[in-house]
């Protein structure tokens, strides 16, 4: 038996990362993805390779150019296009069993989301500029969705602009449970979060539990929540958020604030569009790199 594992490297359009990260944990027996950035030669750095996606893969060497070709496709009858998504040419090389977590640790950072929300991953010491900022602490391996990606940056500036203690809140496609934990912190008197990817439960349960905030999060869509919310986050594709923005709204009380996230700029008509079908109204709009977010109102 050996422990040796597979590396792959996929190059990708870097603004979707994220998207492409969570197929790679749904799909392989991934030990842990990251964005390559740099590529080192006797630890020196030689190249940069911006727009790689590595990936570490236990057990069985699988099926990777039927895998991915089946996923690219899928995601181009989603609405993305070759362009959007980038080449995904890919190398894949069974490597030498080593502490490669070590390395990939060492590409992590305390990230600043705003001057009061810092994520903090599991391995660092770090230690708050004031009383007033919000530590949320995360180990990146378990799942992507860790608060780097400016498409879960963009739901978090919405909820500490917006949000007020005491209300409730639902983080529909909850991913790491990153946002629903964020409510806590900032005073949720309820959070409910539900995935239709069932392997992203129990991550965010230990996430949970790892900031000591308590969160039901359960397998499910917003079409089977028979409740309504002050604040709803979606951090969602575009046409999915396009196909489910009448369920998204029945979540909604009458004057709730609901954040919709994960649209590319060039995608945001597709968004407008729904917005406007549902008769939701539009009182902020957030930029950040190629990405926007509206926060609506019923």
């Amino acid at each position: 038996m050996t422990n040796n594992y597979y590396e792959l490297q996929i190059k990708i359009n870097p603004e979707m990362s994220e998207v492409i990260s969570d197929i790679l944990f749904d799909v392989f027996d991934c030990e842990g993805v990251v964005m390559v950035e740099e590529t080192y030669k006797d630890l020196e750095m030689v190249a940069t390779t911006e727009g790689t996606l590595k990936a570490f893969i236990r057990g069985e060497k699988p099926d990777v150019e039927n895998i991915l070709k089946e996923q690219k496709e899928l995601l181009k009858s989603r609405g993305l296009s070759d362009e959007e998504l980038g080449s995904w040419e890919y190398t894949f090389e069974e490597k030498e069993n080593q502490d490669w977590s070590k390395k990939w640790k060492e590409k992590w950072d305390v990230t600043h989301v705003t001057d009061k929300i810092t994520i903090v991953p599991t391995w660092l010491d770090y230690t708050p500029k004031s009383k007033e900022e919000i530590i949320i602490n995360l180990d990146p391996g378990c799942a992507f969705g860790t608060g780097t990606h400016q498409t879960t940056q963009l739901c978090m500036v919405a909820l500490e602009k917006y949000f007020k203690k005491g209300q409730t809140m639902a983080d529909i496609g909850m991913g790491s449970g990153i946002l629903s934990i964020l409510a806590k912190k900032l005073g949720a008197s309820e959070v409910y979060g539900c995935d239709i990817d069932d392997t992203v439960i129990e991550v965010a349960k230990e996430n949970a539990k790892l900031n000591h905030e308590e969160c039901t999060f359960e397998l499910g869509s917003a079409d089977k929540i028979n409740k309504k919310f002050d604040f709803v986050c979606a951090n969602i594709l575009h046409n999915v958020l396009f196909e489910i923005m009448g369920d998204l709204k029945n979540l909604m009380k009458d004057g709730s604030k609901m954040s919709l996230s994960g649209i590319l700029l060039e995608k945001a008509p597709i968004v407008l569009e729904a917005i406007e079908r549902e008769n939701l109204k539009i009182i902020d709009e957030i930029h950040q790199a190629q990405w926007v977010s509206f926060v609506v109102t019923k």
